[in-house]
């Protein structure tokens, strides 16, 4: 997009000036300065093939900001969102890290109060049937990952089978630490393109392997969402959860390198990353539990 779409778009009051915010994977941002103050916009159509649709992720925007979790969306429609800029700093992996009853408390308060808040059909969210699909996308679409699919499916069965009943919660399952900002006073969230209905093990889970949290940085977040220590089922089912988190971070990657070419983005160095990760917390899992029984 250029400065001239930017201008185009009817929310403004008076001119405005804009610069492009780097570091989105798979959406074009821009931070903008009109009469009324700072925005940030954000360009992006549908992913069918991630499962992503704009107005879900707008609705989602809006009840995030009713609830007290993201900013106001001053402006919506097809492939735009504005929203108001937040005076806050961007969350890195070691700010998670440092902070994990911060993020056990945002994670426990955004389930609880979200879904008062949201309207419209109820999305679901869940890990393995993403994996699946997303297996499905890549073999239709030949996709050079198409040899080690078979084993990435065992794993995510396995991963599956390991976890434990909790209640529905709405959740965001998109926690890379850059979607967690920190104004001084309070966390927030932004990017909800996955949100939706699903178990909270998956966004606690996210939020520990995306920042590489140690084992016991993940139980003092693990504590203070649950208000007490988890069972060893429980711990079991996280430990799985996480290997499934960055298992679907890859993949999701490997289907971005067919359908997405977002400015800097390097997918085909992303998926190898992600891999590295996986392969690391797999072979910790395996560690403690030992092979599929």
């Amino acid at each position: 997009m250029t400065i001239d779409h930017i201008r185009a778009l009817p929310c403004w009051q008076g001119d405005i000036t804009a610069e492009p915010l780097s570091g989105g994977l798979s959406n074009e941002s821009w931070k903008v300065r009109d009469g009324q103050g700072m925005h940030v916009v954000r360009f992006g159509t549908d992913f069918p093939f991630h499962h992503v649709s704009r107005e879900r992720e707008g609705m989602t925007a809006r009840a995030a900001h009713a609830a007290g979790f993201a900013p106001k969306v001053r402006y919506s429609a097809p492939g735009v969102m504005v929203s108001a800029f937040l005076e806050a700093r961007t969350w890195e992996p070691a700010d998670v890290r440092q902070s994990p009853e911060r993020v056990g408390t945002l994670l426990r308060q955004f389930h609880h109060k979200m879904a008062e808040e949201v309207s419209g059909p109820a999305f679901l969210f869940w890990v393995f049937h993403v994996i699946r699909d997303y297996a499905r996308t890549l073999r239709a679409n030949e996709s050079r990952h198409i040899p080690q699919l078979q084993s990435y499916l065992a794993l995510a069965a396995e991963f599956e089978t390991a976890q434990v009943p909790l209640p529905i919660v709405f959740g965001h399952h998109d926690l890379l630490p850059a979607n967690i900002l920190d104004d001084g006073d309070k966390l927030w969230l932004i990017d909800f393109e996955y949100a939706g209905f699903g178990t909270a093990m998956f966004d606690l889970a996210g939020a520990a392997s995306n920042a590489g949290m140690s084992d016991g940085e993940a139980m003092r977040m693990l504590n203070s969402y649950f208000g007490v220590q988890p069972d060893a089922k429980t711990l079991r089912a996280f430990d799985a959860m996480q290997c499934a988190s960055l298992l679907r971070e890859a993949m999701w990657s490997m289907v971005s390198e067919i359908f997405l070419n977002a400015p800097g983005a390097d997918y085909a160095a992303y998926t190898k990353e992600n891999l590295e990760m996986f392969d690391a917390a797999l072979t910790r899992y395996r560690q403690k539990y030992g092979t599929k029984s």
